[in-house]
């Protein structure tokens, strides 16, 4: 009589998170040289197959296109030449970065003479469900093979063959180097039904981390029993305070605003002090104008708008808690410094905040009252990024205050274990 292994029974999806333990398993006690040479090799196959990428890309791009997707989810979902040879150069900074696996947290000797160390250690799978962003592919199966875990991918459909061109070159170049090419793997299916066995793929996947809109978020937090690392979503502020320098605060305006509108830290709301109002407006309105922002405003900007080149709408309660990803934001003119951060703690999705003004005072108040991943002072708020921050390609922006929060880079795709050492301790 043949017994079946539990694997010949599981789906397609499962029988994938199975292989990708198996994988972790392998990864987890490999030195940082082994790992480093799979991610050159990514990078240098990245380069010599980009052809073969831009040219799946092409139809993703294309398909979005007779779909009537906006020029903003375009830009995201785009892959040119340039931007596979950047995305080859971020995997070989990830490269660069130290191995944080093995890494002593804390340590010390008991009075009872054991050693505890508490060390960092791989998460085990991860599963990345996202969006249009195909070089998030490539990003998260970096920093996952960096930190010794296995990466279950599910983009969505609008990117599935570029991320299926993507994830073939990865598995050659990984498999290539000698480690198992399980190590990155696309979930199979393009329906729904894929996402919904991957969150119920407990005990195979240990976390998944959802990168996306609101909707994929908030479904994935709700439904999955595995455990979930909460990426939110970007409605992300910018207060001119009264204290403002104008020419810098219009400059970083339009720089969060409009240098990228298609992504999550984009700035989406405008904030202006009453006093500085008066002067600020009227040329951060013709900024925007040139930058081809459209402006979503409330009575007291209307009125800065008589006579300016914008492009102005009334501002409804919904722009408020829109990410737009868009050449769009809000505005609203506020009476107080705290009446702003009132306005941000009603609307915030937790991202990012920049106040700026060229008070301490101000700035120092601004920090401690809002309570956001990220608070720029006199700063874009495109900075919150991981690569900006000095940490590499980032596996996703938590807005969630457990385990991680912020940019993740390498250290949080980690989890820790503790180890004991004694010498024929017993406890009594």
């Amino acid at each position: 009589m043949t017994t079946l292994s539990p694997y010949d029974s599981m789906s397609p999806v499962n029988q994938a998170a199975y292989r990708a333990k198996g994988a972790a398993a392998t990864l987890a006690p490999l030195p940082r040289a082994a790992k480093d040479d799979a991610l050159l090799a990514i990078a240098d196959a990245l380069e010599v197959r980009a052809s073969e990428i831009v040219e799946a890309n092409a139809q993703d791009v294309a398909k979005a296109r007779e779909a009537g997707i906006g020029e903003g989810m375009i830009d995201r979902l785009t892959l040119t030449p340039e931007r596979v040879r950047a995305i080859a150069s971020d995997v070989r900074d990830v490269a660069a970065l130290p191995d944080p696996v093995g890494e002593v947290v804390r340590g010390s000797a008991l009075p009872n003479g054991i050693d505890l160390r508490q060390v960092r250690v791989p998460l085990g799978v991860v599963g990345i469900v996202y969006e249009g962003r195909p070089n998030v592919t490539v990003d998260a199966a970096a920093l996952c093979l960096k930190s010794g875990n296995a990466v279950l991918l599910r983009g969505s459909s609008s990117a599935y063959r570029s991320n299926t061109a993507l994830v073939r070159v990865l598995r050659d170049a990984v498999g290539g180097a000698g480690l198992p090419a399980d190590a990155v793997q696309l979930v199979p299916g393009e329906s729904r039904d894929s996402v919904r066995e991957l969150m119920r793929a407990r005990g195979l996947v240990d976390v998944l981390i959802p990168r996306g809109g609101a909707s994929l978020i908030n479904t994935i937090v709700q439904e999955s029993i595995v455990p979930v690392i909460e990426t939110g979503t970007g409605n992300c502020h910018v207060y001119v305070d009264a204290c403002a320098d104008i020419d810098t605060a219009v400059e970083i305006l339009v720089n969060s605003k409009a240098q990228r509108v298609g992504v999550c830290n984009a700035a989406e709301t405008l904030l202006v002090h009453q006093d500085i109002a008066p002067a600020f407006l009227p040329r951060a309105l013709d900024a925007l104008a040139d930058a081809g922002v459209t402006v979503h405003a409330d009575e007291r900007v209307m009125a800065y708008a008589k006579d300016s080149k914008a492009t102005v709408v009334e501002a409804t309660t919904e722009d408020w808690e829109t990410e737009y990803l868009s050449h769009d934001i809000a505005a609203a003119v506020v009476d107080s410094l705290d009446r702003a951060v009132e306005h941000i703690r009603l609307w915030t999705s937790g991202h990012t905040e920049a106040i700026v003004t060229t008070s301490q005072q101000a700035a120092r108040r601004f920090t401690q009252l809002v309570d956001s991943t990220t608070v720029a002072v006199n700063a874009s708020t495109r900075f919150t990024d991981g690569g900006q921050f000095g940490f590499g390609a980032e596996i996703g922006i938590s807005t969630q205050k457990l385990h991680a929060r912020g940019p993740m880079g390498l250290p949080e795709l980690t989890s820790t274990k503790y180890i004991v050492t004694g010498d024929g301790h017993v406890r009594r």
